[in-house]
């Protein structure tokens, strides 16, 4: 607000003491606008923005407590400072005004350089008033922007204990489902494309799985290259993890379908899925991570590295949870690095 474009409206039942004060004010170079009782002042003032009135007490109709009661009642309206001006020049009154709200109380006659000091005095708390609503809108934006950088990164609940300055987050679940997905030989398809085209097809591919995770309720935990992690059961516990995780692998080999058609070098997608325990917790200080760590993780990892092109292989832990309801084919054992000879299967789709 420039203090010396500012907009006044003044509330008088008596013609002459607003013409007066109108004129004064113009000639100070204000912008004024005149109101005869409190109904017409609450009009002009929700249609228009102002920055000070100046009120009479004694008018018919709504009185000046009134109105000044009605302001400050009124979310839209109560930041607006009120000066009274009034022949009635005893205690109680000015009390009751100050106590209603208003910001300072002059009585008639009143001084003109009184009354230029008191109006300028209240314009520039008010210029104040409104320099701090901006930087407070300004600085709300920014923390809104912060947060929800912050929970791209992090979930939710965990970046609530960051907020409240937990250090060590370290949390073990008895039972999530871990998978992870790679588009097969995509170091060999993205030699023949430029950069900004790879960084453009990986984007619309995560994106796309990004979706279908919210939409099924899990947390995505990172990509590594053309890799993708989910997992469910984290860091809300849910017993339908095994049940979530399928539907979205089945989702991810839709999505892929989707996005091969009309390429002329169509690809593929393997997943692998495990279900186990495993220790959830964040990394780092300045460009921290949520992760997880377990044996069920590097299972899930061998189960998408020694998979079939264009399936989804599942471990035996997987399968039993979700045979009643999904079909499967038993693709038998194979020895998995690390771990030995196991059974897995095919995920095929819902029963």
């Amino acid at each position: 607000m420039n203090i010396d474009q500012a907009c006044v409206l003044v509330v008088d039942d008596i013609e002459a003491n607003r013409d007066l004060l109108a004129r004064r004010l113009k000639r100070q170079g204000y912008s004024v606008e005149v109101a005869a009782d409190g109904y017409q002042a609450l009009e002009l003032l929700r249609a228009r923005p102002f920055d000070l009135v100046l009120l009479d007490i004694m008018m018919p109709k709504m009185n000046g407590y009134q109105l000044l009661e009605q302001l400050k009642a009124d979310p839209a309206l109560r930041h607006i400072p009120v000066i009274m001006i009034s022949a009635v020049d005893d205690l109680d009154s000015v009390v009751k005004c100050i106590e209603l709200g208003a910001e300072d109380y002059l009585t008639k006659p009143f001084n003109p350089v009184l009354l230029k000091a008191r109006i300028g005095a209240c314009l520039e708390k008010k210029r104040l008033r409104d320099q701090e609503q901006a930087y407070l809108k300004k600085l709300q934006a920014e923390q809104e922007k912060s947060e929800r950088l912050l929970l791209n990164i992090l979930p939710k609940p965990i970046a609530e204990q960051l907020k409240q300055g937990k250090n060590i987050i370290a949390d073990s679940f008895a039972e999530v489902t871990v998978l992870f997905a790679d588009i097969v030989d995509f170091t060999r398809l993205s030699a023949n494309i430029s950069p900004v085209e790879l960084v453009n097809l990986l984007n619309q591919i995560f994106s796309a799985f990004d979706k279908l995770a919210l939409h099924h309720g899990l947390e995505k935990i990172k990509t590594i290259g053309d890799a993708y992690m989910v997992v469910g059961g984290l860091p809300t516990p849910r017993t339908d993890h095994a049940e979530a995780i399928a539907n979205m692998a089945l989702d991810m080999q839709a999505t892929i379908a989707e996005i091969n058609i009309g390429r002329e070098e169509p690809f593929s997608i393997r997943i692998g899925i495990n279900t186990g325990p495993v220790v959830a917790g964040v990394i780092g200080t300045h460009k921290f991570t949520y992760d997880l760590w377990g044996d069920t993780v590097n299972i899930a990892s061998r189960m998408e590295s020694q998979g079939i092109v264009g399936s989804i292989q599942v471990t035996t832990a997987t399968y039993l949870k979700l045979r009643d309801r999904y079909l499967f084919k038993e693709r038998g054992e194979i020895d998995v690095k690390g771990k030995g000879m196991m059974t897995t299967y095919l995920l095929l789709g819902k029963k």
